[in-house]
């Protein structure tokens, strides 16, 4: 407080000094000669100690004495006047020069907390002013308030766009915002809207720094010290410098370096204003500030206008500021050089006559040319363009330029326009190679967090009790140092080899329930949580999980009992398969007994005698155990085909109904959810996840009706005690439960699923989204699959491989081909023997070729079933061939001995005597 008081008596000294003694705080500037010409008093309101300040007066200087030279007419005069950087050192400046001076223009002021009050000074004594600046946010009535001001500069919204375009590019999501307050307070809008710059990229501010006026304080060290040590605390390394004087802003970054916070995964941005300081500050002060960016403002130094002011300027600031180091022109030397180029401008052509204040505040914001600065065109009082921007790194004692930043378009390597350029960037990070702070030749990016180290290393709490002891299990429970073992824990050890990056850290396991963990992590309490952690909506407000390692989902587990059926044996066929297998074995019988029946003396007999010997033989192939001899060549191809197709028959229908014997089949009891409420029947779930709400809730159990079950083996115990009738289960949980107990519970497919299982970080941790591509890759090699069949491997009982009796029946698409392939066969052999009958029949003339075609057809088909001679038209004269005895031979059978003799001498004198000839094939 005595602080304060000493810096209001040491101001208002000065403001009395002002008004009242008339002693300027530095003389005049450039004059015109006192001679016969009209001068113009321009008064400029600047930093007179300061190197911009001394910047700005240079290059007012050069464009004043350039303008008296060129007139012998007209000559200004140039007052200069120090603000202080006090906002009423400023108003008290601008009015001495009006008063005193006579000023027709005031110009200068490098923030808007000290334009402002100037603008009104300005407006009140109709005095044009112009600003090297411009508020934050732009104020719908500024033009209106202040007609007499024109600014010379934008509002914040594209370095603010821009700053959080780098943000964004880089993937952080929580930043530090730091200022220097005003002597008056405030920070000048750049806050608000930084702000909303960052909540359009889904970014946040974690903390403010405000830090106290420089002139405020005796003791800076001791003070930036206390401030910095709040930020300890804090998760984000990511710090954006909104505003600060160059003696904070030296101050800040020593101390900053000092306590660790420009670490390799911190990150820095400082604005534009802050960055003019770097063409000022020394070398050593630089060197504290490597790994720095900045944002500048782009202006181009290959015009001829600016070579020559560049020759001029660097050989009279050397010559009056023997002391400074750098004697390069910055943007707001640039910026005092245009001023009074806007003015000169604006009375040209009414040089000989005379001007109003108003006339010549109107020329002045009509101005449209191309200064050293930039475009100088203005519109509702400030510059109509917005500016292109330069992300500057600082690297060692120097700074480097990086990308440009195009208005409406992003990060561009070089200066193009929007339409040539395809691929504007505002994602993808900055073109050029960043160095970063302590930077040690590093290849990633920072992560602009408190990263663990060891020292402190990351806190990951883990649950001390757990129903299931294969995702992690606390071994020791009084020796905390020794650690968990489990499924989840091996994960998360060979996820965080695949960081990229060491990542120190302590297990600590916590006794309570899981939502009590997601609070700990929200808390601070813990950093990280490692275990079999469901993803909810509603934790996911609280914390950042990782991709899920597993899926999630609520199922239900009931005892079972064994299927029996007196017809187990028809079901390894569906029924189509069935008919189908019935339909091909009388086709094939009808085959072979049609082949077969003229020439095999084992198929004749009677109509019953000859079917049922058709339907044994088919029957008994199937079984290979048929006896009977055929003779017909085209029976065997047939009976061939058909002993292949019962032979796949056979094997699959043994292998089926094997199956489904063998397998012990498992019939839920109750299946729906609704029979058990509706019944009352009572239900068990883990009583540490949030299973049990759920129930009540969603489902709407009972809560008495729940019982909380604490471990594995216990659901066992319930069952048979017919505590429960069944058991819900997270779907992880119950693929281990089923997996040892497959024959005595069943569980129904999740009906309900969640976001599956995963680790949690506190919020927007970039730890979180390691592990999340760690995970991923474990997943896509094939190591996760290894780590859960090593932790969740069945029980010997269980890996039989079908445990969810669903055994499959065998069905008519499966075997359509075979049975296609055998009637195939079978019918291309009925035609065959039917064509080489009618050859045969045709070729010994025993049908006559003057029958009708019914006629032939039915003699024919006698023919075929009987067997026998078939005589059209024979001669009684002739001798007669012996009686044939025996038929569906492959011999001929005579009644006496000489009936050879007496036929082969009859063939020889009868040609037209049909005689009986039955092929041997």
């Amino acid at each position: 407080m005595a602080n304060i008081d000493t810096v209001l008596i040491r101001q208002l000294v000065i403001l009395v000094l002002i008004l009242f003694s008339g002693i300027n705080i530095i003389s005049k500037g450039v004059q015109a000669k006192e001679d016969d010409r009209k001068v113009t008093n321009i008064g400029a309101v600047i930093d007179v100690t300061s190197h911009t300040g001394k910047e700005e007066i240079t290059a007012m200087e050069i464009a004043v004495q350039s303008f008296n030279n060129k007139l012998n007419n007209h000559g200004l005069s140039l007052y200069v006047q120090s603000h202080g950087k006090d906002p009423m050192l400023a108003a008290a400046a601008a009015e001495k020069l009006i008063k005193e001076n006579n000023v027709t223009v005031i110009i200068g002021l490098e923030t808007w907390e000290l334009a402002a009050p100037v603008a009104e000074i300005g407006t009140r004594a109709r005095v044009p002013v112009l600003s090297f600046t411009a508020p934050s946010i732009t104020l719908p009535l500024s033009a209106l308030r202040w007609p007499f001001l024109a600014q010379m500069a934008n509002n914040d919204s594209e370095q603010m766009t821009c700053i959080a375009a780098i943000i964004r590019s880089y993937g952080w999501k929580k930043v530090i915002a730091i200022y220097e307050d005003e002597t008056y307070g405030g920070d000048s809008g750049k806050l608000a809207v930084l702000i909303e710059a960052l909540q359009d990229i889904g970014s946040e501010i974690e903390h403010t720094l405000v830090l106290p006026p420089i002139s405020s304080l005796s003791n800076t060290k001791e003070v930036m010290q206390e401030e910095l040590m709040k930020l300890l605390s804090l998760e984000s390394r990511v710090f954006v410098v909104l505003k600060a004087s160059s003696v904070m802003t030296i101050h800040l970054f020593e101390e900053a370096k000092n306590m660790g916070f420009m670490g390799r995964d911190s990150a820095w941005i400082i604005t534009d204003k802050i960055t003019t300081y770097l063409d000022s500050f020394n070398t050593s002060i630089i060197s504290s500030m490597a790994g720095v960016l900045g944002i500048k403002t782009y202006y181009t130094e290959n015009s001829s206008e600016y070579e020559s002011f560049y020759g001029q300027f660097k050989q009279v600031f050397r010559k009056k500021y023997e002391d400074e180091d750098n004697f390069e022109p910055g943007i707001y030397a640039l910026k005092a050089y245009d001023a009074i180029q806007i003015i000169t401008k604006a009375m040209e052509g009414m040089i000989n006559t005379n001007i109003s204040s108003k006339q010549l505040s109107e020329k002045i914001l009509l101005s449209n040319f191309t200064g050293l600065s930039g475009e100088i065109q203005f519109e509702r009082g400030m510059l109509s363009q917005n500016p292109t921007l330069r992300i500057v790194n600082v690297v060692g004692k120097k700074y480097k330029e990086l990308d440009f930043w195009l208005p409406s378009f992003g990060f561009s390597k070089s200066l193009v326009n929007e339409e040539t350029e395809h691929d504007g960037n505002t994602a993808q990070g900055l073109y050029g190679q960043v160095s970063w702070p302590a930077d040690l030749n590093q290849v990633r990016n920072p992560k602009g967090w408190a990263m663990p180290t060891n020292a402190r290393p990351l806190i990951i709490g883990v649950p001390g009790r757990t129903s299931f002891e294969k995702f992690v299990k606390v071994k020791n429970e009084s020796n905390q140092n020794e650690e968990p073992e489990g499924y989840c824990i091996d994960l998360f050890k060979m996820a965080r080899e695949f960081l990229g990056y060491d990542l120190p850290y302590k297990f600590v396991p916590h006794f309570s329930t899981y939502d009590d963990l997601v609070r700990c992590v929200h808390n601070k309490t813990f950093d990280a949580v490692v275990g079999d952690i469901t993803i909810l909506a509603n934790r996911a407000e609280l914390v950042e999980f990782t991709q899920p390692y597993a899926e999630s989902g609520l199922s239900m587990i009931v005892p079972a009992k064994s299927e029996e059926s007196a017809w187990m044996f028809i079901k390894p066929f569906t029924w189509e398969m069935w008919m189908a297998t019935g339909a091909m074995l009388i086709y094939t019988m009808f085959i072979v007994w049609f082949l077969e029946h003229r020439s095999n003396p084992e198929f004749e007999g009677t109509w019953k005698t000859q079917i049922g010997t058709a339907m044994w033989f088919t029957c008994s192939s199937l079984f290979f155990a048929h006896r009977e001899n055929v003779q017909n060549n085209f029976t065997r191809v047939v009976v061939i085909v058909w002993l292949f197709v019962s032979l796949v028959l056979t094997s699959s229908y043994t292998a089926s109904l094997s199956s489904m014997l063998t397998v012990n089949k498992l019939k839920v009891n109750e299946t729906d959810i609704e029979f058990l409420k509706r019944n009352n029947l009572k239900v068990g779930c883990d009583g540490d996840s949030f299973v049990r709400n759920y129930l009540v809730d969603v489902l709407q159990f009972k809560s008495e009706n729940i019982k909380t079950i604490n471990s594995q083996d216990s659901y066992i115990g319930e069952f048979e005690k017919k505590h429960i009738a069944a058991a819900f289960l997270e779907l992880p949980y119950e693929k281990v439960f089923i997996n040892n107990y497959c024959k005595k519970f069943s569980a129904t497919t999740p009906t309900y699923r969640f976001g599956g299982l995963g680790f949690m970080f506190r919020k927007d941790s970039p730890i979180a989204m390691d592990f999340s591509k760690a995970i991923l890759t474990l997943s896509e090699n094939g190591k996760l699959k290894e780590l859960e069949e090593k932790w969740f491997a069945p029980s010997p009982e269980c890996s039989t491989g079908v445990t969810d009796n669903q055994t499959e029946r065998l069905r008519l698409h499966s075997f359509w081909g075979l049975y296609i392939f055998a009637g195939a066969t079978s019918t291309i052999c009925f035609f065959l023997f039917i064509i080489k009958i009618i050859k045969d029949q045709y070729r010994s003339n025993t049908i006559p070729r003057n029958n009708s075609i019914w006629s032939k057809a039915t003699r024919l088909a006698k023919f075929i079933y009987q067997g026998q001679q078939i005589n059209f038209a024979i001669d009684q004269t002739r001798p007669q061939l012996p009686e044939i005895v025996g038929r569906g031979s492959s011999r001929w059978k005579y009644s006496s001995p000489d009936a050879a003799e007496n036929h082969e001498a009859a063939s020889s004198e009868a040609a037209d005597v049909e005689m009986l000839y039955i092929p041997g094939g």
